[in-house]
């Protein structure tokens, strides 16, 4: 009797063929275990979803009229499987050898943890920040600081970093560019809120496990490499914006009064600084962008 997958593998395309090709390619040979791939194309115009299709038979692809975000083209590709466990992967992440057993090794055998990440790093191997505390206007400040300075290769940053990452942990979130999912705790809150398109669903994900009644857990034992930004690219403007929208989302959901009443006007001083740059120096693309976040900090409840 054929054994069964015990892992689905969804990916999220958006304009990373190349990317994604590779990324599949190397799947193929580095998971050490059965596993059903579903690569969810948000209307890429790039050629992706035929690539797949034509390289990878096995691989099911769902493809979007349109681009509908992160999170609901996740929630898609979950329901297209049934594997007892869910790998939600981006396609600028590959998993190091025998990451993947060691993921799925810990969620078989703890029961009570619903979702679980790994260490990632760069492609040139600096640690990078994929764990955080549970989004506040001071937990994002700090927060901030040292994912700016990793990025920065400030070697004070780096070993923060490198110490946070080092030991099995339960963090507040865990980073949605490789995050194993229980299906029991995925399907138990919802699967990930589709009001969110792009940025922090994983943190909002991880919140609603949580609290109901399973555990986030980081692993170092267990490896991935990411190189940010692929799909962001293609769009920036659409990216930074939606980053803030989803903040805005977060904190209406979660966060208290006070602190909802605080992020507006930091944002709407934030798009007026940008205002007064663009105009200054004639960029009208920054003023466009600072005009659309000017809207979104000034305009109707998130949710």
């Amino acid at each position: 009797m054929t054994e069964g997958p015990k892992v689905a593998v969804v990916i999220i395309s958006f304009e990373t063929r190349d990317t994604l090709v590779a990324g599949l390619a190397a799947l193929e040979g580095s998971v050490g275990l059965p596993i059903e791939t579903a690569v969810v194309d948000n209307a890429s115009t790039d050629g992706s979803a035929d690539a797949v299709r034509a390289r990878f038979p096995g691989v099911r692809v769902i493809a979007n009229a349109e681009n509908v975000g992160f999170a609901r083209a996740c929630n898609q590709g979950a329901r297209e499987t049934r594997a007892p466990l869910v790998l939600f992967l981006n396609p600028d992440a590959s998993l190091e050898p025998g990451a993947l057993p060691a993921l799925v090794n810990l969620l078989e055998s703890r029961p009570r943890v619903g979702v679980a990440g790994p260490r990632t790093r760069s492609a040139n191997g600096d640690i990078q920040v994929s764990t955080g505390p549970d989004l506040s206007l001071a937990s994002e400040w700090r927060q901030r600081r040292l994912v700016r300075g990793v990025a920065r290769r400030e070697p004070g940053a780096l070993a923060e970093a490198e110490a946070r990452h080092a030991r099995e942990h339960e963090p507040d979130w865990v980073s949605g560019a490789c995050l194993l999912a229980r299906r029991e705790a995925f399907s138990a809150v919802g699967g990930f809120d589709e009001r969110f398109f792009l940025y922090e669903e994983d943190a909002d994900l991880c919140r609603r496990v949580r609290a109901a009644g399973f555990q986030v857990l980081f692993t170092p034992q267990a490896e991935a490499r990411h190189v940010k930004g692929r799909s962001m690219a293609r769009a920036p403007e659409r990216a930074r914006l939606e980053y803030h929208r989803s903040h805005l989302l977060y904190y209406s959901k979660h966060v208290d009064p006070l602190q909802r009443a605080v992020l507006r006007p930091l944002l709407a001083g934030r798009a007026g600084v940008e205002l007064v740059a663009g105009a200054v120096s004639g960029d009208l693309a920054r003023c466009r962008q600072a005009l659309a976040l000017l809207r979104l900090a000034l305009g109707a409840p998130a949710l």
